[in-house]
């Protein structure tokens, strides 16, 4: 094998490595993010805690997700990571802020004496916030960080398709989590929630065929169009199953359903995508570091990443089944 090669296959092995860091960040904090912005529709404090008691064992960890992947994208393509940080600076810093309001609430609204309503409201604003922010952060992606109105209005769509998906996710959790009135209004969420996700990825994904600048260049690609096209079908199949479970008061399918649908709506992406990094101004092969690097780091990402899903999945395992309301 020529060092070139080697470093070729280096490239796309981070590649592959980061989707699926960034994957798994969206779809664990996804919904407890989903969990919080649902918050905001719920009047009754009883119900507000239960929520929140449905994702206070796990939501900070699902969070190290978007840490590791920041950390493996600085260190494996440094390009990309200064073009992203520079030309995202202020959606970046509200997803920073909208964390910390997160993170103070839940703590401050555990030592209230009285009513936890505001730091409710402020926990919600801030999944709310991070949701948005990490809605215009993908679409500005998409877009090249190209400027203009039919891009500003692809953005904003990228923002209201991450807020529902989010919100895909939140409620299907509580239809796993809760009992009584709480899962049955959560299932009625879940399928407003599944059809305004679905109409927001088809408009996305017609939007990066129009807007992106790589999109219809690469799906003309020999191969690519089928391979996508096998996707779309099963992402289709994976809204049906949601509908499906939810009416027939699954309580493990509609979450399984929505991971399912976010998975191969993800995947579609990554190929629509590739090879660039930054759609239409930074290729993989650009933006990579050297073969060394990224050896040295792929050594460390074999210890450290078996650590943190085996994490992930023990507290899942530890926290498995049904809320209950703790009575005050």
């Amino acid at each position: 094998m020529t060092p070139a090669s080697t470093q070729d296959l280096l490239n796309h092995a981070w590649f592959g490595l980061i989707g699926l860091m960034l994957l798994l960040y969206v779809v664990t904090d996804g919904f407890d993010l989903g969990v919080g912005i649902l918050t905001l529709l719920r009047s009754r404090e009883a119900d507000r805690d239960l929520m929140i008691q449905s994702i206070g064992h796990v939501w900070d960890a699902n969070e190290t997700w978007l840490v590791a992947l920041g950390g493996a994208l600085f260190g494996a393509f440094p390009q990309a990571y200064a073009m992203i940080l520079s030309d995202l600076y202020v959606p970046v810093m509200v997803l920073i802020a909208s964390f910390i309001m997160r993170g103070a609430a839940i703590e401050f609204r555990h030592a209230a004496h009285t009513s936890k309503t505001a730091w409710d409201r402020v926990f919600g604003l801030g999944s709310l916030l991070a949701a948005v922010s990490q809605g215009i952060v993908l679409g500005k992606l998409l877009t090249g960080f190209v400027p203009g109105l039919a891009n500003t209005g692809f953005v904003a769509i990228t923002a209201v398709g991450v807020v529902s998906g989010y919100c895909l996710l939140g409620a299907t959790w509580l239809v796993k989590k809760t009992t009584g009135s709480m899962e049955s209004s959560s299932r009625r969420q879940a399928i407003i929630a599944v059809f305004t996700t679905v109409i927001a990825a088809l408009i996305v994904s017609f939007g990066t065929l129009k807007q992106s600048p790589v999109g219809i260049t690469r799906w003309q690609e020999h191969g690519v169009f089928h391979l996508l096209i096998a996707l779309a079908v099963l992402a289709a199949l994976a809204f049906v199953y949601v509908l499906y479970s939810v009416h027939m008061r699954g309580e493990h399918g509609p979450f399984f359903g929505a991971t399912l649908l976010f998975m191969f709506s993800f995947a579609g992406l990554a190929i629509s995508l590739f090879p660039y990094i930054v759609p239409g101004q930074l290729t993989v092969a650009e933006a990579a570091s050297d073969s060394a690097t990224l050896t040295f780091m792929l050594f460390g990402i074999g210890i450290v990443f078996p650590i943190m899903v085996g994490y992930n999945l023990y507290q899942y395992h530890l926290f498995r089944g049904k809320v209950v309301a703790i009575k005050h």
